[in-house]
């Protein structure tokens, strides 16, 4: 952890606590990324709007961090293009097969004391802490 920055990271999750209150409190909604993005695609009038809106928000962000900072960090991959798109095939089949995603259950559903949401986050966590140590420490990556 030779760049963890705690600041930034208060910050960080404060705005996306304060984020998914404002959308259970104005929209009555979980702001859960999968679920957003996967209900979009066949959303009509408000319901397009909000999830949209929401999308475009993830987007813009970068944006906004340059407007006020006048730099981006930069992003580092470590991983070849395969590697990447594997990955991200694999978040999306976990998301839809937990019926959410991180975002959805560690995020929102903790928050309401859901029991589905603890165990889908503690199994997604013991996931990636496998993956992580098969990776770096068994297969020496």
């Amino acid at each position: 952890m030779e760049s963890f920055t705690p600041v930034s990271a208060l910050i960080g999750g404060i705005l996306i606590g304060l984020s998914a209150v404002a959308l259970m409190a104005l929209n009555g909604r979980i702001a859960g990324i999968s679920g957003i993005v996967g209900a979009a695609m066949g959303a009509r009038g408000s319901e397009l709007g909000w999830r949209l809106a929401f999308v475009a928000g993830l987007f813009l962000g970068p944006w906004l961090v340059l407007a006020f900072t006048g730099s981006l960090p930069p992003i580092v991959l470590d991983a070849s293009l395969p590697a990447i798109v594997a990955g991200g095939l694999l978040v999306g089949f976990g998301s839809r097969l937990g019926s959410g995603c991180t975002s959805g259950h560690g995020v929102c559903g903790l928050a309401r004391l859901s029991p589905r949401s603890l165990v889908a986050t503690l199994a997604f966590t013991a996931s990636g802490l496998a993956v992580v140590f098969v990776v770096r420490h068994l297969l020496g990556a």
